[in-house]
C-alpha cells in the first residue's frame, strides 16, 4: 500500500521552537536492570530553563535522548511526573544507541530534548474509573500515568492494570505490580504468554484477563499501550464491552527522527506521531490500526 504523503504540521512561515533540535546535557545519575535486556535511567536534568521545562512533562510524553557520538533516538519519560528532580527512562536494550546508552556510567552525560508529544488524558479521566492495559515494555510509558493517579487518589474511581509479557522472567517492575494490587480500589493483574512450570500466575495474552475485571463502559477511560497486534484486539474487546472510542487512548509508536513534526518519518496515515501523538484516542486512530504499511 502507498501512503500518500502530506505536509508536516510545521509550515515554513510558522517560527519553529527556539532550541528544540539541541540536546542539553545531563547527568546520568544511575542505572538500574531491570529484566535481563531492560534497564532504567535516571537523570538528573539539565540547567537552566531549558532543564527545568525538560523535567515539567506530562503522563505519555516522550524526549529525544541523544548518546554523543553514538546516536540519538524517542524515549518515554517513565518516572513521576511529580518529581521534577529526575528524569526516569525506561529502555530495551537492542541497539548500539540503546545498548550504549544502558551500559554508561553514573556521572556519564546524555543529550535530552523534549518533552514531546501529547500526553495520556489525565484531566478527562478526573471522576472515572481507569483502565491500563500494558503489553511488554509498553507499561513504561503507562507508569507515569499511575503514579499521576495514585497521587491524586481522590480524583479517581477504581484503577486497573492488566499487563502481558512474554514470560516470567520479562515481566517489567514486578514488584509494583503486586504492591498495586494491595492499594485500595485498586486491581493489578498479570499474565505471560509461556509461563514455565515454576509459574503459577495467568497464562495468555494480556486480553483473556478482561474477564477478570468489571468495567462501567461510560465511567471508564481505558489507557493502551504496547505491540499494535496487543492494542488492535484490545481496542476491539472494548469496543465490543461498549466503551465509547472517545475514552479509549492508544499509544502509538514510528520512526521518529525529529520528534517536531519536521522530518515526517514518523507518518501514520494523515498524522506525525511525534507532534499530533504518541497518544491518540480510539476515534481519531481506529481507521488506521488496520491498514498495512500505514
Amino acid at each position: 500500500m502507498t501512503t500518500l504523503l502530506t505536509t508536516p504540521n510545521t509550515s515554513p512561515s510558522e517560527p519553529r521552537p527556539s532550541g528544540v533540535m539541541t540536546p542539553k546535557p545531563a547527568r546520568l545519575m544511575g542505572v538500574e536492570k531491570e529484566t535481563h535486556d531492560t534497564f532504567t535511567l535516571v537523570l538528573e536534568p539539565p540547567g537552566g530553563p531549558e532543564g527545568e521545562a525538560a523535567s515539567r512533562f506530562r503522563p505519555g510524553q516522550f524526549s529525544m535522548l541523544y548518546d554523543f557520538g553514538v546516536g540519538e533516538l524517542p524515549i518515554s519519560i517513565s518516572g513521576d511526573p511529580e518529581r521534577p528532580e529526575q528524569l526516569v527512562y525506561t529502555i530495551r536494550s537492542v541497539g548500539p544507541v540503546t545498548t550504549s546508552l544502558v551500559t554508561r556510567s553514573p556521572g556519564d552525560s546524555i543529550g535530552v530534548r523534549g518533552p514531546f508529544g501529547t500526553p495520556w488524558p489525565m484531566t478527562e479521566a478526573r471522576g472515572k474509573s481507569v483502565l491500563i492495559v500494558a503489553g511488554g515494555i509498553g507499561l513504561a510509558p503507562l507508569r507515569p500515568a499511575i503514579y499521576h493517579i495514585l497521587r491524586h487518589r481522590g480524583d479517581y474511581n477504581r484503577l486497573m492494570i492488566l499487563y502481558g509479557a512474554r514470560s516470567p522472567r520479562d515481566i517489567l517492575f514486578k514488584r509494583e505490580l503486586s504492591a498495586w494490587n494491595l492499594l485500595p480500589d485498586t486491581q493489578s493483574l498479570m499474565t505471560v504468554d509461556y509461563g514455565g512450570v515454576s509459574w503459577r500466575g495467568h497464562v495468555g495474552v494480556v486480553t483473556t484477563l478482561f474477564k477478570s475485571i468489571r468495567t462501567q463502559p461510560t465511567e471508564t477511560y481505558a489507557l493502551l499501550c504496547g505491540p499494535e497486534i496487543m492494542m488492535r484486539y484490545a481496542m476491539r474487546e472494548l469496543l465490543t464491552r461498549g466503551l465509547p472510542k472517545s475514552q479509549i487512548f492508544l499509544s502509538m509508536e514510528r520512526n521518529m527522527k525529529c520528534a517536531a513534526g519536521f522530518c515526517g518519518h514518523c507518518q501514520l496515515g494523515p498524522f506525525f506521531v511525534c507532534k499530533d501523538g504518541p497518544v491518540f484516542s480510539c476515534a481519531a486512530i481506529e481507521p488506521w490500526m488496520d491498514l498495512y504499511e500505514a
